[in-house]
């Protein structure tokens, strides 16, 4: 694959990011085993000591692999405390799809991502139930472990067999009508979590459109594995989706394979005025 060469550090780095990722994730499971009680956070959204159990074992595995780098993590924003940073920094979800999660459905994922200079640089992700973890570093490479195995990952290129991936929770006709703009009538598959960027980049699905709000936080390591397995992922105004907002808020985006799609702006917009962007996890 085209690109930058890998460095020593960035390859140390994203194998600690890996190791943290699957530590934070079998943290998850053990206190699924014992049982766990759901807290409502003051935007509505739901968190559990899963979440924050998570998220202090990434943090402390991050202080000890990068300690220049701040972290910019879910619970700790949700809480006040924001580090100063600059263009280089970590973004981390311990437990994203909180929401199927405590419902009992197993596709949560735990996801670190790298920020340099407003764009993914490195990401993880993984699924505990499942034990497959996804990360890749842009302009070398993304992979996939799975059944104790490491292999490379790519896109695939748009054929005549498509297939869409998108929002678990909020699948709606504006949706549909864009994927058929987009690629024509085709299947989706609705998933939970940054599990949609991650069967793009397996070459498993061409397109994942997302026509309401996320964090920066949710989307930064899926981001990654995506632009490191081939794909793209653009903003509202077709542009390269960046992070560095000061809301931490993505209005939209919409995710393919290395191809470049419709424009969502406009769609974003009209929805707007119906009042129809919901925000969801």
């Amino acid at each position: 694959m085209a690109g930058p060469k890998q460095t020593p550090d960035e390859s140390a780095l994203l194998e600690a990011m890996v190791v943290a990722a699957r530590d934070a994730g079998t943290k998850i499971l053990e206190l699924v085993a014992t049982g766990y009680k759901v807290e409502i956070k003051a935007d509505a959204s739901p968190v559990t000591i899963c979440d924050r159990a998570a998220e202090a074992i990434i943090l402390a595995a991050l202080a000890t692999a990068a300690p220049d780098v701040p972290v910019i993590a879910e619970e700790e924003v949700a809480v006040g405390r924001i580090p100063a940073h600059g263009d280089t920094y970590f973004l981390v979800d311990p437990l994203d799809g909180t929401k199927e999660f405590v419902r009992g459905g197993d596709d949560y994922t735990v996801n670190i991502g790298l920020i340099e200079g407003g764009v993914p640089r490195l990401g993880v992700v993984f699924q505990p139930p499942l034990d497959i973890l996804w990360g890749g570093q842009v302009g070398v490479g993304a992979f996939v472990e799975e059944g104790g195995t490491r292999r490379d990952i790519t896109t695939r290129p748009l054929g005549d067999q498509r297939a869409a991936v998108a929002s678990k929770s909020h699948f709606n006709q504006a949706t549909a009508d864009y994927l058929e703009q987009a690629v024509g009538v085709c299947g989706h598959v609705s998933v939970g979590s940054s599990l949609k960027f991650c069967l793009v980049a397996q070459g498993m699905a061409d397109i994942y459109p997302r026509l309401s709000p996320t964090s920066e936080w949710d989307t930064a390591a899926g981001h990654a594995v995506l632009l490191a397995a081939g794909g793209r992922v653009d903003g509202p105004d077709g542009g390269p989706l960046a992070y560095g907002k000061t809301d931490f808020l993505n209005r939209g985006f919409c995710a393919t394979g290395g191809w470049e799609a419709p424009l969502i702006g406009p769609l974003l917009k009209m929805l707007a005025g119906d009042g129809d962007v919901p925000q969801e996890s």
